[in-house]
C-alpha cells in the first residue's frame, strides 16, 4: 500500500488540540497562518508520498555499505536527500539570515515525522544536520555559523553527533577521545566513536563531525568534556571543501533494521577541529543538539507507527478469512479482535502525535517569549515525548504484523520492517530508561512545578468536558488526580534511586494521562463521528492501564534488589 501523509490529523491538531493558535499569535511567528501551515504540510506530503516512500523497500533491501574507506549509499538516496535539500526543508527552523526559513519547530516535528513514515533510513540523515544546526547558532563562534551554517542549511554540507565509544555508552563522561590545542584556534583530535548515523555519504561535498573531547586538563567526568567541529574535509581560503582530514570510517556495523542509514565507526587521528562553546562546556552544548533530536527521534516513532498502521489497515481491509458478523464487509478488520488491535493503533498514535506536537509548541513558545514556564513546560514533555513516542512506534509496528499473521513474518509484505527499522529508536539519543530517570529527576528538580501546572490544565478541560462528555471527562479527571499523588510521593523521596526505580511505570502513566487528555480535546472540538469514538476506545480501554503503572512507580527499590544477580540464574 503507498504510503500517505498524515496532513490532516496534523490540521486537526493544530486547530483543535495542542495550541498552535498561541504559536502563531507571537510576533516571531506570525506568519504561520492556517493558510501557510497548510501549504507547508500539503508540499512535504508530495514529498513523503512521491520520493522518499518508494526508497523505504530498497533501502531495506540494498544496504549502505562500505568501498575503499568510503560510504556507498542505497539506490536513491541520493535524488531522496537532494529532494530534501532542494525543498528547503533541512533548515525549516533555521536562522533566515543562515538560509533557514525560520518557521516554528512545530513545523519541522510535523514534516519530520512524515518523512521518516515515509522512509526512517534517509530521514535520520537531515534530522543529525537540523541538531547541529540548532548546536551551532545557539553555541558556535560568529565565524564558525557564517561557514557552516548555509552549507546545513542547503544540504550542500551534512552534520553528524560523536558522542558514544566503545568503553562509554549512555556514560558519556567515561570518553576518551583527546583534544591538544594546536596554538592556532584548532584542536587536534584523536580517539574512536560508535554508533554514528550517517557518519559519511557520498551525496554531500563535506560531512561535519560535532565531536566530544578532553582537553589535557580536563577534569574527569562531563564537566572536563569540550565540544568540537571536525569535518570530513578542511574548508579551503573559499569556504569550500579542501583537503582530507584525519579521520576515516573503520566500519559499519550490521544492525536489526535502518539498513539503508549507515551506522560508523569513526577513527579521529590527530584530526584538526574547532571548539563549539566553552572550553569544557561540551555537554551543555551537545544538550542544545541531544534536546532536539530527542524531540525528532519521539516523532520518528510516531512516524513508524503511521506506517506499520496504514500497512496493516489496508491488509485488514482487503484479506478475507474466517466468518465474520453478519453485515459487514467479510475482511479480517471485521473480527472483533483485530478491530480491537486497530483501534489500538489509531488511538495510541494520536495520543503519541499529540504530545510530541504539544512538546514542539512548548518550545516554539519558548523561543518566542523566553517565558521561563514555557521552557520547564518543554522540558517536561521532552522525556515524554521521545519516550513514549518511540514506545507506540514500536508497539503498533509489532501489532501490524500480528494484523498480518502468518504474511506479518515474510519480509516481502514489508510489515516486519517497521517493527525492525523502529526497535532502536527506544536506545538511540538516550534509551527510554535513561528519559524517565530524567523526568524523576531533573525535571523534578522544582519539586514536581511544572508537572502540577500541567496536571491543573488537564483537569480544568476535563471540568469543562463534564457537560458535554461527562464520563470521558469524570475518567481522565481521576486518572489526573491519581498521577497527581504518585507525583507528589516521588518528589518527597529522598532516596533517587526509589525514584529511578518507578521511573519508566512513572513516565508511561504520565503519557496515559496525558493521551487522555487530548483525546477529550478532540472529542469537545468534533462532538460526534469517529474522533468521540476513538477518545472513547482510548479513555474506557488503555487510560485505566495508568492504575497498575503509578502502583508500580511507587513501589521503591528495595524489591528490586531482594536478589542478587547470581541467584537470578537459578
Amino acid at each position: 500500500m503507498p504510503y500517505r501523509a498524515p496532513v490532516a490529523e496534523y490540521e486537526f491538531l493544530y486547530r483543535h488540540v495542542v495550541g498552535f493558535d498561541q504559536v502563531a499569535a507571537t510576533e516571531r511567528f506570525d506568519e504561520a497562518s492556517e493558510d501557510m501551515v497548510a501549504a507547508i504540510l500539503t508540499e512535504a506530503a508530495k514529498l513523503c508520498d512521491e520520493v522518499l516512500a518508494p526508497l523505504q523497500i530498497p533501502g531495506d533491501l540494498t544496504p549502505a555499505h562500505l568501498e575503499n574507506g568510503v560510504v556507498r549509499t542505497s539506490p536513491g538516496y541520493a535524488e531522496g536527500w537532494n529532494a530534501i535539500a532542494e525543498g528547503g526543508w533541512i533548515g525549516m527552523s533555521g536562522q533566515p539570515e543562515y538560509g533557514g526559513m525560520g518557521l516554528p519547530m512545530t513545523l519541522t516535528a510535523a514534516v519530520n515525522e512524515m518523512m521518516s513514515g515515509a522512509c526512517l533510513s534517509l530521514q535520520l540523515a537531515p534530522l543529525m544536520s537540523q541538531g547541529q544546526i540548532e548546536a551551532l547558532n545557539h553555541h558556535g563562534s560568529k565565524t564558525l555559523k557564517e561557514l557552516y551554517l548555509p552549507k546545513l542549511v542547503s544540504g550542500e554540507w551534512s552534520g553528524t553527533m560523536n558522542l558514544t565509544e566503545p568503553q562509554a555508552g549512555s556514560d558519556v563522561g567515561a570518553l576518551s577521545s583527546k583534544a591538544v590545542d594546536n596554538g592556532d584556534g584548532t584542536f587536534a583530535i584523536s580517539g574512536q566513536k560508535i554508533f554514528i548515523s550517517w557518519g559519511d555519504n557520498d551525496f554531500c561535498s563535506n560531512v561535519c563531525h560535532l565531536v566530544l573531547a578532553r582537553l589535557p586538563d580536563g577534569v574527569p567526568g562531563t564537566k572536563g568534556i569540550s565540544l568540537f567541529l571536525v569535518p570530513k574535509y578542511l574548508p579551503d581560503a573559499d569556504g569550500n571543501a579542501g583537503v582530507a582530514n584525519d579521520l576515516n570510517v573503520v566500519s559499519l556495523e550490521h544492525k536489526l533494521g535502518l539498513h539503508g542509514s549507515p551506522t560508523c565507526v569513526m577513527q579521529f587521528d590527530g584530526a584538526t577541529g574547532w571548539m563549539v562553546g566553552a572550553e569544557n562546556g561540551g555537554m551543555a552544548a551537545m544538550f542544545t543538539m541531544m534536546n532536539n533530536a530527542r524531540l525528532g527521534v519521539g516523532g520518528q516513532g510516531v512516524g513508524v507507527a503511521e506506517g506499520a498502521f496504514q500497512h496493516a489497515l489496508a491488509y485488514a481491509m482487503d484479506r478475507k478469512q474466517g466468518r465474520t458478523p453478519p453485515g459487514t464487509g467479510g475482511t479480517i478488520g471485521d473480527h472483533a479482535d483485530v478491530r480491537r488491535m486497530l483501534m489500538a493503533m489509531k488511538a495510541d498514535l494520536f495520543a503519541a502525535r499529540a504530545i510530541t506536537a504539544s512538546c514542539a509548541v512548548a518550545i516554539d513558545m519558548q523561543t518566542a517569549s523566553g517565558d521561563t514556564e514555557w521552557a520547564a513546560r518543554a522540558a517536561l514533555l521532552t522525556p515524554i515525548a521521545k519516550a513514549f513516542g518511540t514506545e507506540v512506534g514500536m508497539q503498533v509496528a509489532e501489532i501490524g504484523v500480528q494484523v498480518h499473521g502468518g504474511m506479518g513474518v515474510i519480509e516481502e509484505t514489508g510489515a516486519a520492517q517497521y517493527a525492525r527499522d523502529v526497535r532502536v529508536t527506544a536506545i538511540y539519543e538516550g534509551t527510554n530508561g535513561i528519559q524517565a530517570m530524567d523526568l524523576v529527576a531533573r525535571k523534578m528538580m522544582d519539586g514536581g512545578e511544572a508537572a502540577m501546572r500541567l496536571m491543573d490544565e488537564i483537569e480544568a478541560r476535563a471540568e469543562t468536558a463534564r457537560q458535554t462528555q461527562p464520563d470521558l471527562a469524570e475518567a481522565v479527571w481521576q486518572a489526573t488526580e491519581s498521577l497527581r499523588e504518585t507525583t507528589e510521593w516521588l518528589t518527597a523521596q529522598t532516596d533517587i534511586n526509589d525514584r529511578f526505580a518507578g521511573a519508566v511505570p512513572y513516565l508511561r502513566a504520565f503519557a496515559r494521562v496525558l493521551g487522555g487528555h487530548y483525546h477529550l480535546a478532540a472529542a469537545l472540538a468534533e462532538p460526534k463521528g469517529t474522533r468521540v469514538q476513538l477518545a472513547q476506545f482510548y479513555i474506557n480501554r488503555l487510560l485505566p492501564e495508568h492504575v497498575g503503572l503509578l502502583a508500580q512507580a511507587q513501589c521503591g527499590a528495595d524489591g528490586l534488589y531482594g536478589l542478587d544477580l547470581a541467584a537470578l540464574e537459578g
